[in-house]
């Protein structure tokens, strides 16, 4: 199964991670979705971004009940010679699964394919781990939807917002868990 994962976040109310599911890149609708607060999270640090976004991540992939052997995340996987989110999330995984990481804006100094969809004029750049580059290009490139965000890609996205309400029969939700810190978690295998 593929996971695609993101996390928004609010200065009040700490980070809303969600999942969207699915077998298939070119699904168009999720098996099932995911999603938690986490109130306490770590302070954004420039050129580190990974030290507050890892955790939560981790925090949502151990708690889905599905075997997930892609995880595709909003961000890079490498920023040029630096590991990027996707990077410290595989190592977090002992690479255990392979990493796509689709980022709207380009990083100078990576590398990443660009991937035209629809009619923008406007690429995805694709990064990945376990996967060769080119390959997970096509792979987003295949997914659903006419426009230059994936349609499930824009279902997770909308779903970490923290005015989104779950609305998919599949919904397999997890119950809040705003009362963990995680500001000083370490990253650690997920079940």
């Amino acid at each position: 199964m593929i996971a695609a994962i993101d996390v928004d976040y609010s200065d009040s109310a700490g980070a809303r991670t969600a999942a969207v599911i699915f077998a298939d890149f070119e699904d168009s609708k999720p098996y099932a979705e995911y999603r938690i607060d986490l109130r306490h999270i770590a302070p954004y640090v420039p050129g580190e971004f990974y030290r507050r976004e890892l955790p939560c991540i981790l925090e949502l992939l151990s708690q889905i009940k599905e075997k997930i052997d892609t995880v595709i995340i909003d961000g890079y996987v490498s920023l040029g010679e630096r590991p990027g989110l996707g990077m410290h999330l595989s190592q977090a995984m002992n690479h255990s699964v392979t990493v796509i990481g689709v980022a709207k804006s380009k990083f100078e100094g990576s590398d990443p394919k660009e991937v035209i969809r629809g009619n923008s004029k406007n690429p995805l750049y694709v990064t990945s781990y376990g996967i060769d580059s080119d390959v997970a290009a096509q792979k987003i490139q295949s997914m659903h939807g006419p426009y230059r965000i994936p349609t499930l890609l824009k279902r997770v996205d909308r779903l970490s917002k923290w005015n989104a309400q779950p609305d998919s029969p599949a919904n397999r939700s997890q119950p809040n868990r705003s009362e963990q810190d995680f500001a000083s978690s370490s990253t650690g295998s997920v079940r």
